[in-house]
């Protein structure tokens, strides 16, 4: 499952916006830093109007939407890599998840304390960013300092590739910069991944706006900064999101086209997410259930099959594939026979955005 750690100073709305999401009341929204100690985790289901299409031509008993996870995560700090803010904690608790939404503040409001007493978007985020680097380095170094007490005589070839790897990290991230930005060999990659480093993980900046159109003009220059790294960027306010979660699904869709929204904050962080996961979705329909299933872009319809069970890949034989459009408008698995749509495909082929799959498989 997908899992989003929410990030940010105190009291930018990351709890509001959590609540929102996941329509509920599981975090403190009190007007003070630190009102959220431990994680609140909450599973919400991935909204996709393909699922209820697909269920109508199969007659469906039941619809299983995939899920996202969310974890709001404790306001951070200047000085939180130092243990500042039980900083130490927070920062341990972003390890666990697979990307970084970090929130930042975009909106005046005297009845919120601001921990810096001025709202700066790019200044929030200049904070949180350089703890995190700091973080990673102080792991690079501790890691580098132990594998230069092992590189005594003739050094083997795994680990003068460790040392010239960690040297090349720390010297970069004393610099400031993001583990992300730099750029890394396949042989790397395992070391890589052994070091857990918080700035590896993707990210993007929820910007949290005003309820009077989603207007930021005032802050624009601050947020094109943001930009700079390539990281993604979207307006929400959270005050509306959590409006909006009180609200029956219907009177919530009204509600939206009266101030002007086309998609709710959920749909654009889920978007968001899957985007800087390179993640799809493809589809298994029938009358038992129509099911969403989440996998990496790239992968092959083995690895596929492999979600729905892992004793899948070794069995895969084959796969019949058509498009959900397709699948919609001839009527399912025995309208779409004789078209032409419907594709039988083996163990290379890549799965796609929109798949609707049956696995022939072996076990």
């Amino acid at each position: 499952m997908l899992s989003l750690g929410i990030v940010g100073l105190p009291n930018v709305g990351k709890s509001t916006l959590f609540n929102a999401l996941t329509r509920s009341k599981q975090a403190n929204v009190q007007n003070y830093p630190f009102c959220t100690i431990e994680p609140n985790v909450g599973v919400v289901e991935v909204p996709d109007e393909r699922l209820a299409k697909l269920a109508a031509v199969s007659k469906s008993k039941k619809i299983i939407p995939t899920a996202i996870e969310f974890v709001d995560i404790a306001g951070l700090v200047k000085g939180a890599a130092e243990g500042e803010g039980l900083g130490n904690k927070f920062l341990s608790h972003i390890r666990e998840v697979d990307a970084i939404v970090q929130v930042v503040r975009a909106f005046e409001d005297p009845n919120i304390t601001h921990v810096h007493n001025k709202v700066d978007p790019k200044e929030d985020a200049d904070v949180i960013n350089l703890e995190l680097v700091l973080a990673d380095w102080e792991a690079v170094a501790k890691r580098l300092e132990s594998a230069k007490g092992k590189a005594k005589g003739v050094v083997p070839k795994d680990l003068a590739l460790e040392l010239a790897l960690l040297e090349r990290l720390s010297v970069h991230l004393e610099s400031g910069k993001p583990a992300r930005l730099l750029e890394y060999s396949d042989e790397e990659q395992p070391i890589l991944k052994e070091l857990h480093l918080l700035t590896m993980k993707p990210m993007m900046y929820v910007v949290n706006v005003n309820d009077q159109g989603l207007v930021i003009n005032d802050y624009s220059d601050s947020l094109k900064e943001l930009l700079i790294n390539h990281y993604s960027l979207i307006t929400v306010s959270a005050r509306l999101e959590a409006e909006l979660a009180e609200l029956s699904a219907e009177d919530a869709k009204a509600y939206m086209v009266e101030v002007g929204l086309t998609e709710s904050g959920l749909d654009k962080i889920i978007k968001a997410g899957y985007a800087l996961l390179h993640l799809i979705t493809y589809f298994t329909s029938g009358e038992p259930e129509t099911r969403a299933w989440t996998v990496t872009r790239g992968t092959r319809g083995p690895d596929a099959a492999g979600v729905i069970h892992t004793d899948f890949v070794k069995g895969f034989i084959k796969a019949d594939v058509v498009n959900w459009q397709d699948f919609v408008t001839f009527g399912g698995w025995s309208g779409i026979k004789g078209t032409g749509k419907l594709r039988l495909e083996g163990k290379e082929y890549v799965v796609q955005d929109g798949d609707v799959c049956y696995f022939h498989v072996s076990v």
